[in-house]
């Protein structure tokens, strides 16, 4: 059953507020063969990254899982969660867009071959299909995403902790990658496990590993810039202001690569191409309430939790 949305035009008055005249357009109906397409190219895709990060990489072809299917298993852990954590932050937005009366598509996931991605994926998005509103609505639809991803990765992390182990270090045997802390990171490793022993690493166990990537694309997202989620925030919040901010954020983000991390560099020019700029929403006159202030508040303390300087560092 499809629901019919209301569309908003608008008509100027004296005192510069903007009153919302309706009319009833018929939503699009969406293409669920595509969506459904992509959610299991996916789920594959980060299944077969599952089983390498557990260790079974010589198993991870088509043929040999066709005459091993019990490899999957080894898979499932690391893509249920990392398929959970990417699903509920689309969710968020899409369930918020919906509560507002903003047209949006279900989420697209986005496979990636294992060659070139060692987590199976490029994340998911979903595509606005109206104008939003007002401010308040902007502030909602950005920070439901990043909030409810935040929300599923910390108990997601926890569990991976608690299953990682110490292993014996062995400085020689070739290169491996060293994933970076952020501050919720550090503080839950603290309050979750021990210490390794001289001469050992934690091994963070796969589920860890796909709450580590949720923190992290909580952290891309809300950088606040552009049309990723903190960028609908701080526009939310600044206004025509948040345009010179734009501005020192994506030079901080080149700084960053010049001095921390060169992925910093390529996010900066893929920002840049994209674009800085927010486009106003349709009524600039709506101030936020108070409780979408806290929101605004809370999001930039997930932001600060959740930002890694220094990502990956291979050793």
């Amino acid at each position: 059953m499809h629901e019919n949305h209301k569309i908003y035009e608008f008509v100027q008055t004296d005192n510069q507020t903007e009153i919302p005249q309706y009319r009833i357009q018929k939503p699009d109906a969406p293409n669920y063969r595509l969506h459904i397409l992509l959610f299991g190219l996916t789920f594959m895709t980060t299944t077969i990254a599952g089983i390498d990060l557990a260790g079974f990489s010589q198993h991870t072809t088509l043929l040999k899982l066709i005459g091993n299917p019990q490899y999957i298993l080894k898979g499932l852990p690391f893509s249920l969660s990392l398929m959970f954590i990417l699903l509920t932050h689309e969710m968020g937005h899409y369930i918020t867009s919906r509560i507002h009366r903003v047209k949006a598509t279900l989420p697209y996931f986005i496979p990636a071959p294992n060659m070139i991605n060692i987590i199976g994926t490029f994340g998911a998005f979903i595509k606005m299909k109206s104008p939003i509103y007002d401010k308040r609505a902007l502030l909602d639809i950005g920070a439901a995403g990043p909030v409810c991803g935040f929300l599923v990765s910390i108990p997601t992390l926890i569990i991976g902790l608690k299953l990682s182990q110490a292993v014996p270090s062995t400085p020689g045997s070739g290169f491996s990658i060293e994933i970076g802390s952020s501050l919720i990171v550090h503080i839950l490793a603290k309050l979750f496990t021990s210490a390794p022993p001289l001469g050992f690493h934690l091994d963070i166990h796969p589920i860890g590993f796909a709450g580590w990537i949720g923190m992290f694309v909580t952290s891309l997202n809300l950088i606040p810039i552009g049309q990723l989620d903190g960028g609908h925030v701080a526009y939310a919040v600044m206004g025509e202001k948040y345009h010179s901010m734009s501005n020192l954020i994506l030079l901080f983000l080149f700084m960053m690569g010049i001095f921390f991390w060169k992925g910093w560099l390529l996010w900066a020019i893929i920002i840049f191409f994209l674009g800085k700029k927010h486009p106003p929403s349709l009524n600039p006159y709506m101030e936020l309430d108070t409780p979408r202030k806290i929101l605004a508040w809370v999001v930039l303390g997930i932001f600060f939790l959740t930002f890694i300087p220094v990502p990956f560092r291979i050793s």
